[in-house]
This record gives C-alpha cells, sequence and structure tokens, in this order.
C-alpha cells in the first residue's frame, strides 16, 4: 500500500458517540512548534557552527533527531495542509502558495494546476481530531490555509487561536490583540502559548506554536543582531539578522520546556520541533541569481522552493523526558503527514473513518527506537507548478518525487527529463545516476506514476501558447 488509510467518519465533524474514540488513560500533552523558512542545518544540532541553538540542541541531546526527516511542500502552504489534514496535496488541492498568476507561467511549455489556497471545510483538521479526542486545543502564530470565516483555525478545532504573520515588529494579528509598542512577533507568540500551557496544565492540551520566524522581511531584535555582528561567518552562514532571529525562535523553545518543568508537566508533555520547509539559499550554486541566499543549506543542494534536499529536508526533534531515550538519532525517512496518525496514537485515539490518511505513525520510532518494527512505503512529493525568482528565472518548474529507501528521483514534466540519487552516499545530489543505472531509475519511475494514479494526481497541460510568448 502506498498509503495507510485511517477512516474518518463524517459523524466526527458533528459529534461523536462516547464509545467511538477511546481516550488513553492518561493522555499526554502535545507540543507542536513549528518554525518557517528554517533551513536543514540552521540549527547547531544539525552543524551550524555560526547560529547558536541551545534550546533545541536540547531538545536533541535529551530526545531523538531525525537526520532524514522531509516536508511534503517546497514552500509554506502545502505543507501545513499536509500537517493538519495529515494528506498530501493531490488530495488538497494545496501545492503551493497563491494562484498560479503569481508566477509567469505564460512563457513556458505547460499550464500548471490551479491552486486551492485555503485549506477545504470538509478536511478533518488534526486538531479537530484531538479534541475529538478530549484536548483542548490552542494555535498561535502562522496558519496560512484561510484566514477568514470558516477557514480561521478557530473554526478548524482549534479552541483558542490567534493568528499573526507579514511583519516582527508592528504585526497585525486576527483576532486583533493589542500588545506594547516594541514587542517583537516570537516573544508575544510565546507569550500566548504559556498563558495557554498555565490555563489548561490539569487537562491534556494540544498547542501548535507556529512562529512567523525565520520568513522574511529579515528583522531581529537590535541586541541579538549586535551579538551575532561580532562572530566570523562559517559554511555559508554568516547574517547577523538572520542569526538573530533564529536565536528569537531558540529563545521561545527554551521557555516552553522550562514552564514545562516549572509545571512539572513535562514528563507528561511530547514537544516536536520543525520547519515548513528548506532554508532561503542554495540558490546561486544552482545559477539562479536573483532569488537572494540568506543562509546556506550545504551539504543539500538547493533550497526552499526546489525538490532538491535543500528544499524539503529539515530538522524535526522530539522530546519527551522519560519515553524517548536521550541522544538518539534516526535515518528513517519521516514527513509532514506521520504527523496526524502520530498524534492519534498518542491520544488513544481509535483511528476513524471516510478520511485518508497518507502517513505512518511514528510513535514506534519515538518510544523504542532499537528495537522498533517499522515499515513505510515510499515518499512522495507531486508539484505540479511553477516557481519563479525574478524574471525568467525559475526555483522549479513542475514535476514530482519519490524517496524509496537510499534513493530517489525527480521527474520534471516539461521535458520528462528524470534524475535519480543515492542519497546514502550523495546527499548533495551531484551525481545523476538515471543513465548509469536505467533499471533503478525506471522501477522507481514506475512507482511514482503508479502513485499518481492511484491518488489521482492532476497533472499540468500543454501550453500551446507559449511558443508564441518566448
Amino acid at each position: 500500500m502506498n498509503s495507510i488509510t485511517f477512516i474518518l467518519s463524517t459523524a466526527l465533524l458533528v459529534g461523536l458517540p462516547a464509545t467511538f474514540v477511546k481516550a488513553a488513560p492518561a493522555q499526554p500533552n502535545i507540543i507542536f512548534i513549528l518554525a518557517d523558512d528554517l533551513g536543514y542545518t540552521d540549527l547547531a544540532c544539525y552543524g551550524s557552527k555560526f547560529y547558536e541553538t541551545p534550546n533545541i540542541d536540547r531538545m536533541a541531546a535529551q530526545g531523538i533527531r531525525f537526520a532524514d526527516g522531509y516536508t511534503c511542500g517546497p514552500n509554506c502552504q502545502p505543507t501545513r495542509a499536509a500537517l493538519m489534514s495529515g494528506q498530501y496535496g493531490p488530495r488538497t488541492g494545496v501545492y503551493t502558495v497563491g494562484s498560479i498568476e503569481r508566477f509567469n507561467w505564460r512563457s513556458r511549455p505547460l499550464r500548471p494546476v490551479d491552486n486551492v489556497e485555503q485549506l477545504p471545510l470538509e478536511k478533518l483538521t488534526m486538531a479537530q481530531a484531538l479534541k475529538q479526542s478530549g484536548y483542548v486545543t490552542g494555535m498561535f502564530g502562522k496558519w496560512h490555509l484561510g484566514q477568514q470565516g470558516p477557514y480561521h483555525p478557530s473554526e478548524r478545532g482549534f479552541d483558542e487561536a490567534v493568528v499573526s504573520m507579514g511583519q516582527h515588529f508592528n504585526f497585525n494579528t486576527s483576532p486583533k490583540v493589542d500588545y506594547p509598542a516594541g514587542t517583537y512577533l516570537a516573544d508575544f507568540l510565546t507569550d500566548k502559548a504559556l498563558d495557554f500551557v498555565r490555563r489548561h496544565k490539569n487537562k491534556p492540551f494540544f498547542l501548535n506554536l507556529a512562529h512567523f520566524g525565520v520568513h522574511s522581511p529579515h528583522q531581529a531584535k537590535e541586541e541579538l543582531i549586535a551579538k551575532f555582528k561580532a562572530k566570523s561567518a562559517a559554511d555559508g552562514h554568516r547574517n547577523p539578522t538572520y542569526a538573530a532571529m533564529i536565536s528569537s525562535v531558540d529563545e521561545s523553545v527554551g521557555r516552553v520546556l522550562a514552564a514545562l518543568e516549572e509545571l512539572k508537566l513535562a514528563d507528561n508533555t511530547l514537544v516536536i520541533f520543525s520547519s515548513d520547509n528548506g532554508g532561503v539559499g542554495g540558490y546561486l550554486r544552482e545559477g539562479i541569481r536573483r532569488a537572494g541566499d540568506i543562509t546556506d543549506n550545504a551539504p543539500l543542494r538547493g533550497g526552499k522552493g526546489m525538490l532538491y534536499e535543500g528544499g524539503i529536508r529539515v530538522p524535526w526533534v522530539f522530546w519527551w523526558p522519560g519515553k524517548i531515550a536521550a541522544g538518539t538519532q534516526s535515518h528513517e525517512p519521516i514527513t509532514s503527514v506521520d504527523l496526524y496518525p502520530t498524534l492519534l496514537e498518542l491520544a488513544g485515539s481509535k483511528p476513524p473513518s471516510g478520511h485518508v490518511l497518507d502517513g505512518v505513525s511514528l510513535l514506534p520510532l519515538l518510544t523504542d527506537n532499537a528495537k522498533a518494527q517499522w515499515q513505510r512505503d515510499a515518499i512522495y512529493w507531486h508539484f505540479p507548478g511553477y516557481l519563479g525568482a525574478g524574471q525568467d528565472s525559475w526555483r522549479t518548474t513542475p514535476a514530482s518525487a519519490i524517496r524509496l529507501g537510499q534513493w530517489k528521483l525527480i521527474e520534471f514534466f516539461e521535458d520528462s527529463r528524470i534524475e535519480l540519487y543515492d542519497l546514502r552516499v550523495d546527499v548533495g545530489e551531484k551525481n545523476d545516476l538515471s543513465r548509469s543505472l536505467p533499471q533503478k531509475a525506471a522501477e522507481l519511475q514506475a512507482r511514482l506514476i503508479a502513485w499518481r494514479r492511484e491518488i489521482k494526481a492532476p497533472m499540468p497541460m500543454a501550453n500551446d501558447q507559449s511558443r508564441l510568448k518566448r
């Protein structure tokens, strides 16, 4: 099977009978902290010698760090849709940010698949499922799946929700919340998150703290910028403002961990940290000069907006004292759609029906990594559109990709080109093996095509006018 199917009854949307969802005797609290545009090597525990992330490093030292963790999209909106729905893009229609008119595709050979800009209302979110399992739910930060009316997170399963994105100072919130002048968004969101935890410490809670950091505009607190101006660059990491933004996200993580320990909740709380896509960097090596490198994802190839590893491989760190063995590292490939089934199992919820979940529960890897009898099928990506980087410059053209074990194949739709990489020995995707290993390439491409057919993935169409507009 290419997906594990859980059935979500339509009754879940209107209230379930008490016998349908069975709560575990002691449901653990869950905190999911999501950074925005944070690259794979942007943490010290993932290799940075310039950025400082002592609190996230502590999570990794005391928990499990996934070295082969992925997002379902190369930019933010498709990943967030996949996280909240537990489904790959072809099931939600969310592939990118905004409409296809965001970039001038008309000069290209293909017409992109139209993009869904708000998570469809029939999709049962992770928050709705956990709420039905007895959790109180809170969301603070970047939502990006529909900001108004029935699409707002307060209508999608979150008991409390304050949304904000776009600026790190002088920011707007929905609903409107007053705050002192000069407040930094990461600090504001953390304040709201910790207030939520303190008020609900006596019941199981699910908290989604979704930072806008480290997304542009690159704005940070002056004292932190000054600190990093004094440091020497290392391995392409050099921007003091960006480093200061990372430091603020890390400070937020530290405050969350400290609050859990103060309230004696740490032993019954799973904390998860990740990012929504790869870092904004690696473009110059690809000849993309107008995208602007703020960081570097090396040794990975490329960056945000690309299906190369730099665009989709991200940190995944899980911390749960007494339940996850300290200092564990896993090379099992995991991805965004795995979080929903993981949290359902953690909550003691029976797999509900009617709503397909494309991922697999990670709980065996988290709680018994050395002995886990855990298997998964391939991981897939489908990006049937264009992401630009200035006029006539492209981070990606329409493509799909598959990772199966150590192998990764990318299929580009404009010219039917395929690229095959052995990530075990070539994580930088420098050596395309599609010609030297044609049987392996054909095997992976066949699996990718079969998956697209099974999931009914729409494909871009020929743009007959493109030749006239070049």
